[in-house]
């Protein structure tokens, strides 16, 4: 309901910095660093290979980190479970990140070693046009 009333492009005046999604009571734990060439994100995805996890850029500014789960070993019917506390069947995890402005959307690069995924945003030093543009005012239109 949210995304339908402060939906784009309202977004940015109810939530600065950048906003933030989790699903799925996200086990992906999330650090974000920002150095002064590029925004670094850094989740914790233990047992995750890269073949289970997806990173996309959506609406143009929108990162979308996606975990494919991880599949509980199957046991014979004669084994008996004395406890469960890691959980069983799939394990998925969502998170979505607004971008800022002067990321380098095209240069984005990603990597899981040691159960951590690592996205590396580098930041666009060039300065942006201005999104103000002046409007002539005449007498007559």
């Amino acid at each position: 309901m949210a995304d339908g009333i402060l939906g784009h492009p309202f977004r940015r005046l109810f939530w600065s910095p950048p906003i933030f999604r989790e699903w799925s009571g996200s086990p992906a734990l999330m650090d974000w660093l920002e150095s002064p060439s590029a925004h670094i994100f850094k989740f914790n995805v233990p047992g995750y290979n890269k073949e289970d996890i997806k990173v996309q850029i959506q609406d143009g500014n929108i990162m979308h980190i996606k975990g494919e789960g991880i599949k509980e070993e199957s046991h014979t019917k004669d084994t008996v479970w004395h406890v469960a506390e890691r959980g069983s069947g799939k394990a998925e995890f969502s998170r979505e990140i607004e971008l800022p402005e002067n990321v380098k959307i095209e240069q984005i690069k990603a990597q899981v070693e040691n159960g951590v995924l690592t996205i590396v945003a580098p930041k666009d030093s060039t300065p942006k046009p201005s999104k103000v543009r002046n409007v002539n005012i005449t007498s007559k239109l």
